[in-house]
């Protein structure tokens, strides 16, 4: 008589949904003011991608009758020095902000990480030069950089999305590197060095896993930063060239309109931003919170 061992039951679609809700459950009830700027930051997310659909006008679009009016019924947020719709444009300009911000932090912190990955895993002269490599770039403020570069470059999406990653991957680099350094003298790293695993499977099957946390804290936290520098670089006339809508470009056009500008071309792209990064930075702070085993007990 044979006896067969059956398998256990692969994990279903629905087992996985219950275990997200009940994380997000959880999430709610422990940081339950992360929780709601992160309900925030996913509206302001939605709302960048259903913009056609809900600005109530074309963002180019001028009305000559109705050039730089206050708010009114028809013009929630007013119109700017050529009639155009500033609450559509407010809408609109969300799509560049946050396609640029996601796109930078996930080009520069998944290079720094990997970056840091194997500076943390070889060591040695390739770590040695590496560091200072990436000391060399921390050594300027990320906005000038971000600026020289899209100087360098022109200007172009792409290259508002290039120069804004290329700031973000010291920091990815630097974290990731040093739990790096305390994750390959674990046990289990080095058991599995004992049993003859290549440094390929060390890296991305026993100790990259273990780096995933932090890279999800940065990606979140680096999403404010991200928003802030090109609105900088948009202000400062060197991000995405108009007429394209952006919050940055948006606040540079405010002020062409003379020495006071109209209060509600300042305020509401302005308000925009504030809002977005206090949304993500709050958000990125929670999840910290959360996956940081020496800040669970505190949250």
């Amino acid at each position: 008589m044979t006896v067969t061992a059956s398998l256990p039951p692969l994990p279903t679609v629905m087992s996985r949904l219950r275990a997200t809700v009940r994380n997000v459950r959880r999430f709610f009830r422990r940081a339950p003011l992360s929780a709601f700027w992160g309900v925030v930051a996913a509206l302001i997310v939605g709302m960048a991608v259903a913009a056609p659909a809900i600005a109530p006008y074309p963002p180019l679009k001028s009305d000559f009758r109705a050039m730089q009016k206050p708010p009114d019924g028809k013009h929630w947020f007013g119109t700017d020095q050529i009639g155009r719709d500033t609450l559509s444009r407010v809408i609109h300009g969300s799509q560049a902000s946050l396609l640029v911000a996601f796109g930078a932090v996930l080009f520069g912190t998944t290079v720094g990480a990997l970056w840091g990955l194997a500076c943390g895993y070889f060591g040695g002269r390739f770590d040695m030069f590496s560091q200072r490599i990436i000391e060399f770039l921390q050594s300027f403020p990320d906005l000038i950089l971000a600026m020289a570069i899209a100087m360098a470059l022109g200007g172009g999406l792409g290259t508002v999305i290039v120069a804004i990653a290329i700031t973000r991957i010291p920091f990815g680099g630097r974290v990731i590197r040093s739990v790096v350094l305390s994750l390959k003298e674990m046990q289990y790293v080095e058991a599995a060095r004992g049993l003859g695993a290549s440094h390929k499977r060390l890296m991305f099957r026993h100790i990259l896993p273990q780096c995933i946390a932090p890279y999800m804290i940065l990606a979140t936290t680096h999403l404010g930063v991200a928003i802030v520098i090109e609105a900088s670089l948009g202000f400062l006339g060197v991000g995405i060239p108009p007429p394209t809508p952006t919050w940055g470009n948006m606040l540079s056009d405010a002020l062409n309109s003379g020495l006071v500008p109209p209060w509600w071309l300042v305020l509401f792209p302005g308000a925009a931003i504030t809002i977005t990064v206090l949304a993500f930075n709050l958000l990125g702070d929670g999840i910290r919170d959360m996956l940081d085993p020496r800040l669970r007990g505190s949250v």
